[in-house]
């Protein structure tokens, strides 16, 4: 059975072979991809695109994100081109699906994020004015702010007492976001309205605050104390991360695959050896870490310099 990788690639490189002797419009392109989409999901077309749903397609969703950002860190435009590709097709395809159970189509998601974008930049197609960036992204909230009370009001929203629900500042953070990401969300919203550190001093302080509260923890052998100061700190690092302007999750990833280059690096040396690693003495295993390290920097060195030349 064809996977829905094949799917995309496939729907992408018939059209491709056209486009040399007619040059078309994205419009003209996105309206071939909808009905390739929908031809897939018709009654004669592919079982496994009829057969998905909203809940079964919630993985490759997040998939095709992370493989986008994974492209765009490799440099490889044509690979960064085509996953981006991969993941407008999960947008086309939760249409589709949502066109067929007359809920939406993928014109009205179109049209929502052309006037949400019109709405949130009055100082661009308005006659607002914003001196910086800083107070575009205060009016963006207190835009987003006067839509949520309103959709609020549009659709009756009650609490369980009756009573008109109460809005946030942080209302519209996903609470399925990753956790980094979503704590990263949070202090950002909490800052826009001057809820924040002075500068990074306050956020190291607070940092060595809850590594304190941690060990003390510990030392009381409690568990549910423990993963909440745990919690506490992992937060504060978020909250540093976004003061250094590092996305925490794209950072985490990093160190993830460094860890991963590093851990191969040392069980390839340890088999060179004629060992393996998991035999090896705690000691040995660390200079195996740090033969490691050296031999990274020794790579990353050369592509460094050139890297430079070249910008």
């Amino acid at each position: 059975m064809p996977t829905r990788k094949k799917h995309a690639k496939q729907a992408r490189k018939a059209p491709r072979k056209k486009a040399k002797s007619k040059q078309l419009t994205p419009g003209q392109w996105f309206e071939k991809l909808v009905a390739v989409q929908a031809r897939l999901r018709a009654p004669n077309g592919c079982p496994w695109d009829r057969e998905q749903t909203h809940r079964s397609l919630r993985t490759y969703l997040i998939e095709e994100a992370y493989e986008v950002l994974e492209a765009l860190e490799s440099g490889n435009d044509a690979k960064f081109a085509e996953e981006m590709g991969d993941l407008l097709l999960q947008i086309v395809f939760h249409s589709q699906i949502a066109r067929e159970e007359g809920r939406f189509t993928v014109a009205e998601v179109i049209r929502e994020i052309h006037d949400k974008m019109i709405r949130r930049h009055p100082h661009v197609f308005g006659k607002t004015r914003a001196k910086d960036s800083t107070e575009v992204l205060r009016n963006w909230e207190q835009i987003k702010a006067e839509e949520r009370r309103a959709n609020d009001k549009k659709s009756g929203s009650k609490t369980g007492d009756d009573l008109p629900k109460e809005t946030s500042l942080l209302d519209g953070v996903s609470r399925a976001l990753p956790a980094t990401l979503e704590g990263f969300q949070l202090t950002r919203k909490a800052s826009r309205i001057g809820f924040d550190w002075e500068n990074t001093g306050g956020v190291f302080e607070k940092m060595r605050e809850e590594t304190e509260e941690l060990k003390k923890t510990l030392k009381e052998a409690d568990h549910f104390r423990t993963e909440e100061e745990l919690g506490d700190l992992l937060f504060a690092a978020v909250n540093l991360s976004r003061f250094l302007k590092v996305d925490p999750e794209i950072a985490l990833k990093k160190a993830n695959a460094k860890f991963t280059r590093r851990f191969r690096a040392m069980e390839r040396l340890a088999r060179e050896s004629g060992r393996e690693f998991k035999d090896l003495p705690r000691e040995e295993m660390e200079t195996f870490w740090d033969a490691a390290k050296k031999s990274e920097a020794n790579t990353r060195l050369p592509q460094m310099i050139g890297a430079q030349r070249k910008g």
